[in-house]
């Protein structure tokens, strides 16, 4: 195997919360385990990654190649999009590609982090696994895919089965993908970032709501605020606060908008806010959200809570796979409003063992270099128990001041 360049791809820079933090959670690991590694990160957006990420690992590069030529061949069919990708992979001859190109051949691995982006609602991101396989048959490099939402499943370019072939390790979030691509089932990559999100963060009692406008059935957006008023007018009688968070500027604003009568905009969280300062999360706050990360740390940290489906067959598959691993939050994924839950579930008690388990995954990845001491696995292991507990057992006060942003 040869060695290089360790090469992220990922959909980062938009910004969106969840797979901004997936990327800096890859990135503060590899800065753990491989600090003197030159790291690429392959992205829509490389300009804001590169200010999202500054920092986060001292030999981040951050590029567009991939990226690029999946959105230029995003409108034709897919089996042809594949041609020309491979094409200009292995046989270069474009100037505005062959350098980024050239540096891909340089890589030990190209791996392909975490989120929903391989699927059958944006099926030209199928582009990128493929260019990934054309790398591999050019010069070997490792090819490695975690987390991935792989739901709905792709239906395009049937040539193309299987998607993850010449992969050294491919593993989806849920069960229905990795049965769907016949990979291993493992956890969400943001489970490699969930302890140092707790730890930083603080949160007072409340209800927190976060309701997306974008990748939405038409039908479900009006019904979801909906069910965000009546959690709020609900918390309001009871003398309770409500929060509203910003997950993507924007798409998250919309619901605000028609919450704003019930929570004025000093309660309002924008995303620079809770990216430079932490997710508020706290096992005394209650939640109503689409968002599927805002789930998952909420209910790591022990919230109880709310999750609403968007799109069916996208959303209830993310959603129902964190109730699986135990967030004890209701769903409402058809109409229904079941309430949110008096009790919170296991996810908070079992999330050292989930930890360990997502760590052990990166581990596997990227193993100790030849005469890295062991040691320094076994001291971040310890430290990722320390802050575990120090953030779920202390106090949690606010410290959130939103007007400053």
């Amino acid at each position: 195997m040869q060695s290089g360049p360790l090469y992220l791809i990922g959909p980062s820079g938009n910004p969106n919360f969840g797979d901004e933090f997936i990327a800096a959670a890859w990135l503060r690991y590899l800065a753990e385990v491989r600090p003197d590694a030159d790291v690429w990160l392959d992205c829509p957006q490389p300009g804001l990654a590169q200010v999202l990420f500054d920092g986060l690992h001292p030999r981040l590069r951050v590029t567009n190649t991939l990226w690029r030529l999946v959105h230029e061949t995003a409108e034709v069919p897919l089996e042809d999009a594949a041609e020309t990708i491979r094409a200009r992979v292995t046989g270069l001859g474009s100037p505005s590609y062959d350098l980024g190109l050239l540096k891909l051949r340089e890589a030990e691995s190209l791996h392909l982090i975490g989120g929903g982006f391989i699927n059958e609602t944006w099926s030209h991101h199928a582009g990128l696994v493929l260019a990934m396989r054309a790398v591999h048959s050019l010069t070997g490099a490792r090819l490695i895919a975690t987390g991935q939402g792989l739901m709905p499943e792709l239906t395009s370019a049937p040539a193309e089965m299987p998607l993850f072939q010449d992969f050294a390790h491919a593993a989806a979030r849920d069960e229905a993908g990795a049965q769907a691509y016949g990979i291993s089932q493992e956890l969400d990559d943001a489970f490699l970032g969930v302890t140092a999100e707790i730890a930083r963060s603080t949160a007072e009692p409340g209800l927190y709501v976060c309701i997306q406008s974008d990748t939405a059935d038409p039908e479900r957006f009006g019904t979801a605020v909906e069910l965000a008023r009546a959690a709020v007018e609900k918390a309001a009688s009871r003398g309770t606060n409500a929060y509203y968070v910003e997950a993507i500027p924007g798409a998250d604003r919309v619901a605000y908008e028609q919450l704003a009568d019930l929570i004025p905009e000093e309660r309002f969280l924008p995303f620079v806010h809770i990216w430079a300062h932490g997710l508020p999360l706290s096992a005394s706050q209650t939640w109503v959200t689409s968002r599927f990360h805002f789930h998952l740390l909420a209910a790591a940290a022990g919230a109880r809570g709310l999750a609403v489906g968007m799109k069916k067959g996208y959303y209830d598959v993310k959603h129902e796979s964190l109730a699986s691993l135990g967030s004890g939050w209701s769903l409402a994924l058809d109409g229904d409003n079941p309430g949110i839950p008096e009790h919170r579930g296991r996810l908070r008690d079992d999330l050292p063992d989930l930890v360990a388990r997502k760590r052990a995954e990166a581990a596997s990845i990227y193993p100790p270099l030849p005469g890295q001491s062991a040691s320094a696995g076994l001291t971040a292991g310890s430290l990722t128990a320390k802050l575990l507990n120090k953030a779920l057992t202390a106090p949690r006060r606010s410290k959130i001041r939103p007007g400053a942003f």
